[in-house]
């Protein structure tokens, strides 16, 4: 079976390997349309959460839509065949080239906007790509699939040129597809991650998110409450950019706490803080019934006080990080850690202790009227993104008011043990050919280069 879906992506790849920009632009507009229509985008939203029960179908229809958009934006604002960037100074053309067969692997959390994100990408380089879905989110992958296929054909492109493996997704199908493959790219599980990386096919992965964010003296705090809440309540948190702790400053914390409640959080008790914690886990693993689940569910599973079924999300308080301290780590539902930090020097050790147990490398956030303390975490915690006065999980995967790439797969560096340290993106998916040609000679003096460093230590021996 997947020598018969390689022959035929081998067959679709090589007559799109031709394609001028226009053709090639077209297919990634039609790509994006089969799951940006109103129609697609709900039916696959409504499949999603009735095949993996995670997440909700609102939020999944603006994910798809929204994600899908600023992609074609930003895809169709580069070039990606022929020569796309000229250096004269340096005498240096560079040409694009295609990489050849894409393996996907996407997760249940995104069962249909992560297969279209990534072959959008996949197609501006006039590469073929096959998805390897989560196997409790077949059927919604594979639609999305199909109507990325009819849409291909409808303007006279190969629908070969996105396929989707069939069922069983194994672990061994999928190590198959990967060794097959000329490039392996992972969204999902850090298992499937390091699967990819020992492949021996090349490979790019991304980390676990578990994004602490922190709100500062200086913070206007309803606005950084609204930004949280509506981050944290998006699509029930299923995002690797949601919201997983709160680090508040000492000298507003009770402000903040009053602004959260106002913004739909509620405090648990410490009892009810104990009830959670023995529900949400089972030996140290999130139990799969309660992730991703309507606040309301929430409130009943966990046994909270009347008052809490009005809420949005939990405010669940803590002090360490580590095994002992689960809610430091990511929770995957609309449960927030809560710390309090002396001042905002305590607060960035705060967050970088909780990177340093889950999530390192992916991303921080800081609500704060001080443009210095954003520069601050940039240079101190060991993270590719910080986001300054935003909604994390509308921002860190792109947003149109800040310069990121818009993707749903973001690399979080070697830190992660990941080979990318940006969000994915269309340069991802090409190879590039560079033409060199002679240039006046750039050759500095011996003086030049080590006239100082002699000067200060000498010649030596």
């Amino acid at each position: 079976m997947l020598l018969a879906l390689m022959q035929r992506a081998r067959t679709a790849q090589g007559q799109f390997a031709l394609a001028d920009q226009a053709t090639t632009d077209e297919a990634v507009t039609a790509l994006a349309w089969s799951l940006y229509q109103p129609a697609h985008a709900r039916e696959l939203a409504e499949m999603a959460v009735a095949e993996t029960g995670l997440g909700n179908v609102a939020d999944k229809i603006t994910k798809k839509q929204r994600k899908t958009f600023g992609t074609l934006r930003d895809l169709l604002r580069v070039r990606s065949v022929g020569i796309i960037e000229t250096d004269t100074a340096l005498g240096i053309v560079k040409y694009a080239k295609l990489v050849g067969i894409i393996a996907a692997i996407t997760p249940a959390t995104n069962p249909a906007a992560t297969p279209v994100n990534k072959a959008m990408m996949a197609i501006k380089g006039r590469n073929a790509i096959i998805v390897a879905p989560s196997p409790a989110a077949w059927n919604t992958t594979a639609r999305a699939v199909e109507l990325m296929r009819a849409e291909l054909s409808r303007i006279g492109l190969a629908a070969d040129l996105v396929q989707v493996l069939p069922q069983p997704v194994t672990r061994e199908a999928t190590a198959a597809l990967m060794a097959a493959a000329d490039l392996v790219v992972v969204t999902g599980s850090q298992a499937n991650v390091r699967q990819a990386y020992a492949s021996g096919t090349p490979a790019i992965g991304v980390g676990a998110g578990n994004v602490p964010v922190i709100i500062d003296e200086t913070a206007d705090l309803d606005a950084a409450a609204r930004r949280i809440a509506a981050s944290k309540c998006f699509d029930n948190a299923t995002s690797c950019s949601s919201e997983n702790a709160v680090i508040i400053v000492d000298a507003v914390h009770d402000a903040a706490i009053d602004a959260l409640r106002r913004a739909g959080g509620y405090l648990t008790t410490q009892a009810e803080r104990q009830r959670i914690g023995e529900r949400l886990w089972h030996d140290g693993r999130l139990d799969r019934a309660l992730i991703a689940r309507d606040a309301t569910v929430l409130a009943e599973r966990f046994d909270l006080a009347p008052a809490a079924k009005a809420a949005r999300f939990f405010l669940v308080e803590e002090t360490g990080t580590g095994p002992a301290h689960p809610f430091s780590g990511e929770k995957l539902s609309l449960v927030l850690a809560v710390y309090r930090a002396a001042d905002f020097a305590a607060a960035m050790r705060q967050a970088g202790d909780i990177l340093a147990y889950q999530g390192r490398g992916h991303s921080v956030g800081l609500h704060s009227r001080l443009p210095e303390r954003g520069r601050e975490l940039a240079e101190q915690l060991d993270v590719v993104r910080v986001l300054v006065n935003q909604a994390h999980t509308f921002g860190n995967g792109g947003g149109f008011d800040n310069g990121l790439n818009f993707t749903l797969s973001m690399g979080c560096g070697s830190w992660a043990g990941n080979s990318i340290s940006e969000n994915l993106n269309w340069r991802h998916f090409i190879n590039v050919t560079h033409l060199v040609t002679t240039i006046p000679e750039d050759r500095p003096s011996e003086d030049a280069l080590f006239g100082a460093y002699r000067a200060r230590h000498g010649s030596g021996g």
